[in-house]
């Protein structure tokens, strides 16, 4: 089975196709970080003229690619959801056209489904399961007893840790996108800046706000004193207090629910600090992180979820698929 898979939930638009949920024929993505670095961030109106601008283009590049004929496409499969709704929009509707000219059958996919099914492409899963999702607008820990059967252990009550990462990086001025640059910093720095707990919560649950709270507090103190801050060292102890209570949690529902693999996924899975720190403390079960590449936005991974997603339901949607700035997993 051939998918063509559409992602367009914030500022990537993407295109890809692939064979039988593994073998991925192409992936095209037109990122749009650049434009959005002038704001500091996304701006949701620009994200969505860029997606209209590129999105014809992005669906003949990932085609010629391919090296494919749009006879040879058994399903197309898009993200509708959550994201921006104006970029989910354009995705969809383009979907929908596509698969209406061409007679394909269509379904709407979840984007953290295709997060978590991003691990898929390097590795067979293995049930049952732990995933670790963490991102700039998620961060939850889910388990998965069979494909496609996501189960919410917890979830964070206010902040997402990609979100926290970003707010850090604007709050000592190191530009934008904040968070891979507060993990490059954090290795040339010591963990020497009191941090709080993030341990306390109970249960699965994460909260980022209070830390996120913390270093501006302590950074408008600084500076108030007219101290220097230390921002290797700051950001050293901003993400080891954060990969801490990841980890920490992690391995609590790996032992509690006997997980046989444990995974991450989302743009903040790409963290070079939240990898070693998983790789030194979690011994006891096979660890899956998915390649740089397909951590971040992509289509690849909406294809992989979309695959198994059809084989498990045998359903299709129709051409009132629309798209949703919010929907739940489960």
């Amino acid at each position: 089975m051939i998918v063509l898979s559409v992602e367009s939930s914030c500022d990537e638009t993407s295109v890809s196709l692939i064979r039988d949920g593994k073998e991925i024929l192409s992936n095209v993505v037109l990122s749009q970080i650049d434009i959005h670095k002038e704001y500091g961030g996304v701006v949701p109106e620009i994200a969505s003229r860029e997606h209209i601008k590129g999105i014809t283009y992005v669906f003949e590049e990932a085609i010629t690619k391919a090296n494919i004929s749009k006879d040879d496409i058994d399903l197309v499969a898009v993200t509708k959801g959550p994201g921006l709704i104006g970029s989910l929009l354009i995705g969809v509707n383009a979907a929908k056209a596509f698969a209406y000219l061409n007679d394909i059958d269509i379904i709407g996919v979840h984007h953290i489904a295709g997060h978590i099914y991003a691990n898929q492409i390097s590795e067979d899963l293995v049930f049952p399961l732990v995933c670790l999702v963490v991102s700039g607008g998620h961060t939850e820990l889910i388990l998965m007893k069979e494909h496609y059967d996501f189960n919410k252990l917890g979830e964070t009550s206010d902040d997402a840790v990609g979100e926290a990462y970003d707010k850090v990086a604007r709050t000592i001025g190191l530009g934008y996108p904040g968070g891979p640059i507060v993990d490059k910093m954090a290795f040339l720095g010591k963990p020497n800046y009191k941090m709080p707990d993030l341990k306390n919560i109970p249960g699965y649950g994460f909260s980022f706000s209070g830390i996120k709270s913390h270093v501006i507090n302590l950074v408008h103190n600084a500076e108030q004193r007219n101290e220097e801050i230390n921002k290797e060292d700051l950001c050293a102890s901003f993400q080891n207090a954060v990969t801490d209570v990841l980890v920490y949690k992690s391995k609590k529902a790996i032992e509690e629910y006997g997980a046989k693999m444990f995974m991450i996924a989302g743009g903040v899975a790409a963290n070079k600090g939240l990898r070693a720190k998983i790789q030194a403390e979690i011994t006891n079960v096979k660890i899956v992180v998915p390649e740089f590449k397909y951590c971040t936005d992509n289509a690849a991974m909406i294809g992989v979820a979309g695959y198994y997603q059809y084989l498990k339901y045998q359903q299709k949607d129709d051409m009132k698929l629309n798209g949703s700035s919010r929907l739940n997993l489960e």
